[in-house]
Formats: C-alpha cells, structure tokens, sequence
C-alpha cells in the first residue's frame, strides 16, 4: 500500500470548494472512479479517505462487539457526519457545512499527509498545533517507536 505525502496550503471558494492540488491529485489514481470520504478527526480537523481505505476501516469497526457501550458509542463518534465525496469536472470536492463548522474552516486550509490519510485543517488550528511541538522530538520518538522503528537506520 502507498502512502500519501505532502502538505498543501488551500483556498476555498465562496461556495466552499476546494480544488485539489495537482500534485495530491496525482497520488489519488482511484478518486474519480471509486471517490473520497470526508470525516472527522480526533482532534479538530477533517479527515480524508480512499473509498478503498474508509471500506477497510469500517470492516474493523464491524468486528467490535457492538453489545458493548464503549463500542457503539465509539463507532458512533468516529461515523458521525461522514460523506462521501466526489471531484467536479474541475478537480474541486465540496465540503459539508457541518464538518466545515466542526473543524473551524472557513477559507484557508491545510491538508496533511499522514500515510493513509489526509488531514484537512484550518490553516489557524493547523499552524497551532504544529507550534506545540515537543522540545525534544527525539525523546518523542523513542518513546513512541521504542523497537518498534528498528531496521529505520539499520
């Protein structure tokens, strides 16, 4: 599987289009075929999916054990206000008012590249959070990766 790079700074238009950067277009064969799917973040962003991904996210998802509360309450959150998107004839996707408002976007945008994701962020939000990085991103590093990224330097 490949995975998304780059960071694109975006405008949206009056309507609240975006138009997708060549560049990440070019990274997205299968969207204009099978399409995108828009959702929440974790924190106050979007989040942006392949149809193939979202397909493969929502299969785990449907293995919880939705007897459970913490399950169903889970899977509800993380679907919530999820839309499927489509690119006009020229490469624009149109946002949900719901999910612009949840995320604080109003005209500029950044999209994130996290592996199999994009993020979608008011550029605001985007910069604030990326100026709380921590003091020592090495520390970070081996505290998240700890064996697990050996074989990275080897």
């Amino acid at each position: 599987m490949s995975h998304f790079l780059g960071e694109f700074d975006c405008k949206l238009d009056a309507k609240g289009r975006m138009m997708i950067p060549s560049s990440l277009k070019k990274q997205l064969p299968e969207a204009e075929r099978e399409g995108l799917v828009v959702n929440r973040g974790f924190e106050k962003h979007l989040v942006i999916y392949t149809k193939k991904e979202w397909d493969q996210i929502t299969g785990e998802l449907s293995k919880l054990n939705l007897y459970e509360k913490k399950s169903r309450d889970f899977v509800r959150y993380f679907t919530r206000g999820a839309t499927e998107l489509t690119l006009d004839s020229a490469n624009r996707i149109l946002f949900p008012k719901a999910l612009m408002e949840y995320a604080g976007i109003t005209a500029e945008v950044v999209l994130s590249c996290q592996l199999n994701k994009i993020e979608v962020w008011s550029k605001d939000a985007y910069e604030a959070q990326m100026d709380s990085e921590p003091e020592n991103f090495a520390n970070l590093a081996e505290e998240v990766m700890g064996n697990a990224g050996r074989g990275l330097n080897d």
